[in-house]
């Protein structure tokens, strides 16, 4: 007989944990079955694992640019080894919030093995048989590998081989120009791998403003960091210990760059295969399992969140997207998913943090979009941190509601709350010009750009007025 489950959760990554332990929150019977480890990506071999190298990757450059701040040291060289050992030793310290015994104790059934549907209710794992009236599909993503001739042959890192790295490589192409790309490009270089950056569209960073990605291609090219757009890569010539990329720019000849390592970080795609979907009907497209506003799959009574779903590939949506299917699947308060104020971060250094619409995407879509920019050259705190590179560019209509916003510079991720809290609450530009900032922050850079908002406004009709009223009343 199967085991009986008010709600099921496959994959262990964030998604299904979110699912699997809110369910069990609420009273229901719940059940979570994992292929491998309980944490999934975020923990073993992304979010985790590479903000512990960039924290390292951060203190090594901070050690080369001591001369700026009046320190004049020795530095020593990186030992790759101990960096990654201090990684490991970092990663189990957040593993532990991931225990399958800390899931058992809320009452979660944890199963480990390959999960399949044999029904709509009914799926298959190892020797056993589990039944729930609701089950969410939340299997996660994996790396995908471009088509480029003797790749394969050559061998290549993803970012799901990478963390096992013990020695450091002689010299790395990142082939991708993303986040992963860019996280990953910094990080070696800064750990003393000569790094080279393929990517095929015209700019680092494709879906950020291009004024954010120029910082950010600066400050990695006046690292030693080389990078090329635009390129076209041939093939991959395999070596006695190196492996060499065959590439061309538009129109242009061949070129070769020989490296010791190659890391491939060219997109990711929907872990749907094996689970056994088409056999039950649930529709799935090149973006992963297909679902409405709801989460909802084609097949009622499954759900999809986190990667699979086809959508923004972050944990904090995941852990968003998880929260809904708990809520749609086993209360009455049902709701659809909300898109419109979503933060992301590239955390290279500077850092990139986005929210809602670009200045681009609000004009190809039709809006009338208005744009205030603050340079963090002129912000007291920047030019004493010695980091003036970067800005603050918020995007709004002409009547003040937010659309977005980007801030590049050291700490953006931690910089752009404010303007999350008053596009998720409504609150017009002015709301952000009203709040009372610490002196000196970089996120008076916030308020430095949306004071030159409010200044335009008073530079209108109705602000002349106001300031013939003032003048009258002197």
């Amino acid at each position: 007989m199967p085991d009986q489950f008010d709600l099921l959760a496959i994959g262990g990554g964030t998604a299904g944990l979110v699912s699997a332990a809110g369910a069990s929150y609420l009273g229901a019977r719940a059940a979570l079955i994992e292929r491998d480890r309980l944490g999934g990506d975020c923990l073993w071999t992304g979010c985790v694992p590479s903000k512990a190298l960039i924290a390292s990757a951060h203190a090594a450059q901070a050690r080369r640019d001591s001369g700026l701040l009046g320190l004049h040291g020795k530095s020593r060289p990186v030992e790759f080894s101990a960096v990654m050992s201090s990684m490991r030793a970092a990663r189990e310290v957040v593993s532990h919030h991931d225990d399958p015994a800390r899931f058992r104790a809320m009452g979660i059934d944890v199963a480990f093995g390959d999960a399949e549907f044999v029904a709509a209710d009914t799926v298959r794992v190892g020797d056993r048989t589990l039944r729930a009236k609701r089950i969410v599909i939340a299997t996660g993503s994996r790396p995908g590998i471009p088509p480029i001739p003797g790749l394969a042959e050559a061998g290549f890192l993803t970012h799901l081989t990478v963390f096992d790295l013990e020695d450091a490589p002689s010299s790395v192409a990142l082939i991708g120009a993303g986040p992963i790309g860019i996280e990953f490009a910094q990080i070696f270089h800064r750990l003393g791998v000569p790094v080279v950056v393929f990517e095929v569209a015209p700019q680092i960073l494709i879906k950020e403003d291009p004024a954010a990605a120029s910082v950010v291609r600066a400050q990695l090219e006046a690292e030693g960091v080389t990078i090329h757009t635009g390129v076209s890569i041939l093939r991959v010539e395999p070596g006695a210990g190196d492996k060499t990329v065959v590439w061309r720019l538009k129109d242009g000849p061949e070129q070769r760059s020989v490296v010791g390592q190659i890391f491939v970080a060219a997109g990711r795609l929907p872990n749907v295969d094996g689970l056994g979907l088409e056999r039950i009907g649930v529709a799935t497209n090149k973006a992963g399992v297909v679902v409405d506003a709801r989460l909802r799959t084609t097949i009622p009574g499954i759900w999809a969140a986190g990667d699979v779903s086809g959508g923004m590939q972050f944990t904090h949506m995941a852990d968003y997207q998880a929260k809904l299917v708990v809520r749609n699947a086993l209360t009455p308060f049902r709701a659809k998913a909300d898109y419109r104020v979503v933060p992301w971060v590239t955390y290279c250094d500077p850092e990139i943090a986005r929210v809602g619409q670009t200045e681009h995407d609000a004009r190809a879509a039709g809006v009338d979009a208005r744009v205030w920019q603050y340079e963090f050259a002129d912000l007291d705190r920047a030019i004493t941190d010695r980091r003036r590179d970067g800005f603050v560019k918020l995007v709004a209509t002409p009547s003040g509601t937010i659309l977005g916003a980007t801030i590049v510079g050291a700490g953006a991720g931690n910089l752009i709350a404010p303007v999350i809290l008053a596009m998720q609450r409504r609150l017009k530009l002015a709301a952000l010009a009203s709040f009372i900032y610490p002196y000196p922050s970089m996120s008076e850079g916030i308020l430095r750009a949306a004071n030159l908002a409010r200044r335009e406004q008073l530079d209108s009709l109705g602000g002349r007025l106001l300031k013939r009223i003032v003048r009258w009343g002197l």
